[in-house]
């Protein structure tokens, strides 16, 4: 008797690039709400009064209960332990609860309310070493609201970006993992692009409002919602499947699993490298329009069609690089590449921009950055199954994306402060001069660079396969 054999969902590859579609799109509309007031810096401070420590705190404030909260940690102990329907769903959901408190914060609505006065009176704190929170005294109140919505919002993206890192490995593990990740991200990287072109555009249309970008992003995080739930019948029937086909099933997480992630050397070297990396490219993009500005002598729309190079020719270059990756390996030596440009890019802006004024120096910075922002997320994502159980994945994701939110969180507030102490008496946010945090940046790419090296010293000794191809 000839043995009925199941073919899986995710073998069909029409079944499982839908399903990155749908786990895409819902990280596409995250990516948008993510940077909806970057390129809104100059209105914030003069319709709602945000100076840059009050809006560097609110772009830090994104990341704050993901870190001090380990609220991080504790989604990706969610995601091993319930799954990544399960997960997606309720990432879904605090995105969107958290970006309508945001909109509402910044709307024509919080002006004189009740919450404006309770938030003018709330987390009064000096400014001093040992206030980590986003709040300070000083801050305008609809900057406080807003701050406590990006909380909520960045602890549901956070969660979303484990749960669809684990959503592709499990449909693609084995087949084009890397070429996947790449789309996704690339999809993501759209969502900025459309951002910088769109937000100012959508503010700027008569009666000026910095809220109108908000509410139409809020929106679109609705449907990415409604893009996880149509995920979840499709992640259901597979691991119907999957019980069906008799495939081995794994040892259960366990959470004191966790020391074997913590206890790993190479980990945190692709921790670290992360955290380095990703905190000189996502607080520069809070800040890139204001700077283009600054040195250019551009509007925030016209300062958006320069840096749109940047997400738009990420999202182009990055699939193709995760395909080279699955086929040719060298992700490791992608990582020192993409720290090395990025470290060029920096330093073009802190110097040459200011010195010259030339537009063609900001596009090849811009494009720099874009090879940059491709070549190592590229890389990066897809090496963590090679260092990991699969049971613990969403635990590492998790821990990576913790230690990296550190940095985010920290950086904004770093550059905001940095940027205010570098232009005294400047009131003018047209007129600031961001040559100091433009070197903060590339000191960050000078350290990521030599980690990238390190980790490849270690990868050719312990033999991890970073090197090598994921198609097998």
């Amino acid at each position: 008797m000839t043995e009925k054999v199941t073919k899986l969902m995710k073998d069909v590859p029409a079944i499982r690039w839908t399903a990155l579609v749908l786990l895409a799109s819902a990280m596409f509309f995250g990516y948008i709400f993510m940077d909806i007031l970057s390129p809104l810096q100059e209105l914030l401070q003069t319709q709602r009064g945000w100076d840059p420590s009050a809006y560097g705190h609110y772009a830090g404030s994104e990341t704050f209960l993901n870190v001090f909260v380990f609220f991080l940690i504790f989604a990706g102990i969610i995601l091993d332990k319930m799954g990544v329907r399960f997960t997606a769903i309720l990432s879904g959901s605090v995105m969107f609860l958290g970006a309508a408190v945001n909109y509402y914060a910044v709307s024509d609505a919080f002006i004189g309310s009740g919450a404006e006065a309770f938030m003018n009176n709330f987390m009064n704190l000096p400014s001093d070493w040992w206030n980590i929170t986003p709040f300070f005294a000083g801050m305008p109140a609809s900057a406080k609201m807003s701050a406590v919505g990006f909380m909520f919002f960045g602890c549901g993206v956070e969660m979303a970006g484990i749960t669809v890192s684990r959503g592709i490995v499990k449909w693609f593990k084995g087949k084009e993992m890397a070429l996947a990740m790449g789309i996704e991200m690339a999809i993501a990287r759209v969502g900025v692009a459309v951002v910088v072109l769109g937000s100012p555009v959508l503010a700027n249309i008569a009666p000026v409002s910095v809220s109108r970008p908000v509410v139409v992003a809020v929106l679109l995080l609705l449907i990415g919602l409604i893009s996880f739930i149509c995920y979840a019948f499709m992640d259901k029937k597979l691991e119907k499947q999957m019980g069906e086909s008799g495939e081995e099933k794994e040892d259960p997480f366990k959470v004191s699993d966790l020391g074997k992630i913590f206890s790993s050397k190479v980990f945190w070297l692709v921790a670290l490298l992360c955290v380095l990396y990703y905190s000189a490219i996502f607080p520069f993009q809070k800040y890139a329009i204001n700077m283009l500005q600054c040195n250019l002598g551009y509007t925030a729309e016209q300062a958006g069609y320069v840096f749109f190079v940047f997400p738009l020719g990420a999202a182009a270059i990055t699939p193709f690089l995760g395909n080279y990756l699955d086929r040719k390996g060298k992700g490791a030596t992608m990582l020192i590449l993409g720290a090395a440009l990025m470290i060029i890019c920096h330093l073009s802006f802190a110097f040459l921009l200011p010195a010259t004024k030339s537009m063609l120096i900001a596009y090849a910075g811009i494009i720099l950055l874009g090879i940059s922002f491709s070549l190592v997320p590229a890389a990066l994502w897809p090496s963590v199954p090679k260092l990991v159980d699969n049971r613990l994945l969403g635990s590492a994701y998790a821990v990576i994306f913790w230690i990296q939110n550190i940095g985010l969180y920290a950086f904004p507030m770093i550059i905001g402060s940095v940027l205010k102490s570098s232009n005294p008496g400047v009131t003018n946010p047209l007129e600031y001069n961001y040559t100091n945090p433009m070197l903060v940046f590339t000191l960050l790419g000078v350290l990521a660079l030599i980690l990238g090296f390190w980790l490849k010293f270690v990868d050719k000794k312990k033999g991890y396969g970073l090197e090598q191809p994921n198609i097998k």
